[in-house]
Parts: structure tokens; C-alpha cells; sequence
């Protein structure tokens, strides 16, 4: 499992996509919400959460229809489904690697993306924070979305949409926790620890289940 992700994480970085295509499409889209919005501070510190949140959600989007498709088109992908690892965990720490080498660093973007938001240091905090833990349920969900997709020709689009629906739950949750940080009366470890059992609640499903589609195409 840990020989698995280290070369899924050096294919991420070798390949020049991962960290490098999802922090320039997230910079993109942070860097022109100012321009379509104008130079209202005060507006743009309101929505700079979700702003931050939704592009990070589209980042991640971006990314996900890589995380099979090369393997099936080289042949790996039919020595892991007859190999010893059980499918669940080559999933796994296929998620782990590819979170690692696209969702992290927009986690470590975020505080320096959300001073072109002009958000206050308590919100930078809070979106960082509930970036790192949303965000791999966004890659657990979606790697149900490729396993699905990953026998069609052009399944990056199908992905999208297969994801987009369920992801809308952690999109909301991390929202409302970067909100609350910011608004005193409102709690925040509420809607947060709700986004850590979302996490959790994917992070074990998203496996199984992507490990079954993918026997089950593999047959």
C-alpha cells in the first residue's frame, strides 16, 4: 500500500499535472472574482469563503479523472485488481496520493489566495482548516465517480456530474464553518465536526465502493 502511493504520488508530480494544474486553475479563479465583483472590501471579505471553497471544489473536479484512467490505459490497473492488496485499499491510497499532490497544496494556497479577498486572519484559519479536512472527502467521492467513468473514452465529464451532487454536503458544512468563525455568536465546531464525520462517512465508503465498480468492469 505505501510502495502504491509513493508511485502514484511521483507519477502526480512527474507528470506535470497535480499539485501544479489544480493551484494555477484555483489561482484563476480567485484572482478574477475581484475583477467581476469590483473593489468592494467589504463584499468581497462576505464571500471570500465560498469563493475559496467553491474553487478549490472545481480544482479538485479538475484532477479527478486521472486517478484510474491511466492505469487502465497501460494495463496496471488489471495486475492491482488481481493482485493481493484488497481493491478498497489500492483505492485508497490511490485518494491519499492524488489528495496529496492536488488538494494539499490549494490547502497550503488558501490563507495567501484569501488576502486577494481581503478576509480577516480568524477566517484565513478557518477555510485552511476546513479545506484540509473537506477536501479529502471530495477525493473519496469523486474516486466513486471514476471508477464508474473509467471504461468510457471521455469520462471526465461524467465524473463531474456523478461528484458535483454529493459533494454538495461537505460544500455547505465547510462553508458554514469558515462562517462561523468569523461571526462570534455563531459556534463553529458544530457544522465543522459535522464536515469531519462527512470525511470519515466517505472515507470509508468511497473506497469500497470504488473498488467494487472497478471489479465489476474489470469482469
Amino acid at each position: 500500500m505505501t510502495a502504491l502511493f509513493l508511485r502514484d504520488l511521483r507519477l502526480a508530480f512527474a507528470g506535470g499535472g497535480g499539485a501544479t494544474t489544480g493551484v494555477i486553475f484555483f489561482l484563476a479563479v480567485i484572482a478574477t472574482i475581484p475583477f467581476g465583483v469590483g473593489p468592494d472590501l467589504n463584499l468581497l471579505s462576505r464571500i471570500g469563503p465560498a469563493i475559496l471553497w467553491i474553487g478549490a471544489l472545481l480544482s479538485t473536479l479538475l484532477t479527478l479523472d486521472r486517478l484510474f484512467q491511466a492505469d487502465r490505459d497501460d494495463g496496471t490497473l488489471d495486475l492491482l485488481i488481481a493482485g493481493p492488496l484488497p481493491m478498497p485499499l489500492v483505492v485508497l491510497s490511490k485518494c491519499l496520493a492524488l489528495w496529496t499532490a492536488s488538494s494539499l497544496p490549494l490547502v497550503l494556497a488558501s490563507p495567501v489566495l484569501g488576502l486577494f479577498l481581503a478576509l480577516q486572519p480568524a477566517a484565513l484559519l478557518a477555510v485552511m482548516a476546513t479545506l484540509f479536512v473537506g477536501t479529502p472527502a471530495i477525493v473519496c467521492i469523486g474516486a466513486v465517480g471514476a471508477a464508474v467513468a473509467v471504461a468510457l473514452p471521455r469520462g471526465g465529464l461524467l465524473v463531474s456530474v456523478l461528484v458535483l451532487p454529493l459533494a454538495i454536503p461537505v460544500l455547505i458544512f465547510g462553508v458554514s464553518a469558515t462562517y462561523a468563525a468569523v461571526n462570534e455568536p455563531d459556534p463553529f465546531w458544530p457544522p465543522f465536526m459535522i464536515l469531519c464525520a462527512l470525511t470519515l462517512f466517505f472515507g470509508a465508503l468511497g473506497p469500497v465502493a470504488a473498488g467494487a465498480a472497478l471489479k465489476g468492469g474489470g469482469d
